[in-house]
C-alpha cells in the first residue's frame, strides 16, 4: 500500500481513544491548548519503552506547555501491563485502528511472528496538533530505532507556540 503523506496545515478528522486511566481522548478537532500525540509500536517493542521512559523523565516540561498522549493499537490489557510495569503518568491509550493509522499517514507494519504481537501495528510518529485542531508537525519513521530528540523536540514547540509559527511543509 502506498504510504500517505500527513496534511500538515490542515484540520486532523477527529477520533477518540481509549485511555487506560479511563474515559477517551480525542486526537484531532479543537482543544484548550496544544497537543503533542506520541504513537508507539505497542508492547513487544523494547526501543519503545526506552523512549517512553524518557519522555516520562521530562514530562513536566512537556504538560507545563501541550497537552500529551501516547497511543498504540495495543489492546487494553498490554497497555495496562505496560503501565503497570513503568508507570508512566502520561495519558495512555490504546486500540489505534489500522484505518485511524493510515489516516496520520503513519507506516503500518505485520508482525514477524506471534511472539512479537499478532496484528498490524502503527510505527513511530509524532504530531503536533494546534489548538484549532490544524496539525503543525509531523515526525514518522517507518520502523523503532528512529525517534525525535525531546529536548529539540520540545524547544522547537514552544518556539512555534510563543512565536506563532507558520505550519511549514506545505508545499
Amino acid at each position: 500500500m502506498t504510504h500517505k503523506r500527513p496534511n500538515v496545515g490542515g484540520a486532523i478528522a477527529p477520533f477518540d481513544l481509549k485511555c487506560v486511566s479511563g474515559g477517551t481522548r480525542t486526537i484531532g478537532g479543537p482543544s484548550d491548548r496544544w497537543t503533542m500525540v506520541f504513537i508507539y509500536r505497542g508492547k513487544h517493542c523494547p526501543r519503545c519503552k526506552r523512549f517512553l521512559n524518557k519522555l516520562d523523565a521530562v514530562l513536566h516540561q512537556w504538560s507545563a506547555q501541550m497537552n500529551v498522549i501516547v497511543a498504540s493499537a495495543d489492546t487494553r490489557d498490554k497497555a495496562e501491563a505496560d503501565l503497570a510495569e513503568f508507570g508512566w503518568r502520561f495519558d495512555l491509550c490504546y486500540g489505534l485502528q489500522e484505518a485511524q493509522m493510515r489516516d496520520l499517514g503513519l507506516y503500518v507494519s505485520a508482525p514477524l511472528s506471534e511472539a512479537e504481537t499478532t496484528a498490524n501495528f502503527a510505527e513511530p510518529g509524532a504530531f503536533g496538533i494546534k489548538p484549532d485542531g490544524t496539525l503543525m508537525l509531523v515526525d514518522i519513521s517507518n520502523g523503532p530505532a528512529a525517534r525525535p530528540d525531546l529536548e529539540e523536540l520540545l524547544d522547537g514547540m514552544i518556539f512555534n507556540i510563543t512565536n506563532d509559527r507558520p505550519v511549514r511543509g506545505t508545499a
